[in-house]
């Protein structure tokens, strides 16, 4: 049985000003959302965060100031994030910070909070690959030789993350029904 059958699943990763989902705001929000029967659909954008970048998050993700001048407001971009992800389990990696920041960015639009399921592709490869030296995404990509579905694909964008990130929630699925299956 293929894995995505127990969704739909809705991976998605932001990338922020910093690490405060109170202080620092939203500045790209990318999601691949996997039906049951493995048709996926996508859903990116940069988001004008209505502050300066500061450098050391530029560092990290490459996203300027002058990208996101043109780009919509998180005000714009929340609802239309919710409604694609709609009636899905919500999957991010190390879920806690992804999910506080689209939160914490709803709640200041006055938007509906998330109610959804969710799941941690980090909390679900600690549970199953126990004793690797790192979890972080660009460790497991390398554990995994996980492969690019895109040419232009950079570290710490959104968009390649998530493509990552939803080839690591089919790792970990294929784990745990393999485990299953010994179980019986």
């Amino acid at each position: 049985m293929e894995w995505y059958k127990y969704g739909p699943f809705t991976v998605f990763d932001l990338e922020t000003t910093g690490m405060s989902p109170v202080r620092d705001r939203i500045v790209e929000i990318a999601a691949a959302r996997i039906e049951c029967d493995g048709a996926i659909s996508r859903f990116s954008t940069l988001v004008n965060p209505r502050c300066m970048i500061p450098r050391s998050a530029t560092a990290i993700h490459r996203i300027t100031d002058q990208m996101v001048a043109a780009a919509p407001s998180f005000q714009d971009v929340g609802i239309k994030f919710t409604d694609f992800a709609r009636e899905s389990t919500l999957v991010a990696h190390n879920a806690r910070f992804d999910l506080s920041f689209l939160q914490e960015s709803l709640a200041r639009c006055g938007n509906e909070l998330w109610k959804g399921k969710t799941l941690d592709t980090l909390a679900l490869m600690r549970k199953m690959y126990r004793n690797l030296p790192s979890y972080s995404l660009q460790n497991l990509r390398r554990q995994f030789n996980l492969q690019d579905t895109f040419d232009d694909m950079q570290a710490h964008r959104a968009g390649a993350d998530v493509e990552w990130c939803m080839q690591i929630l089919g790792i970990a699925f294929k784990a745990m029904m393999e485990f299953a299956e010994k179980q019986k």
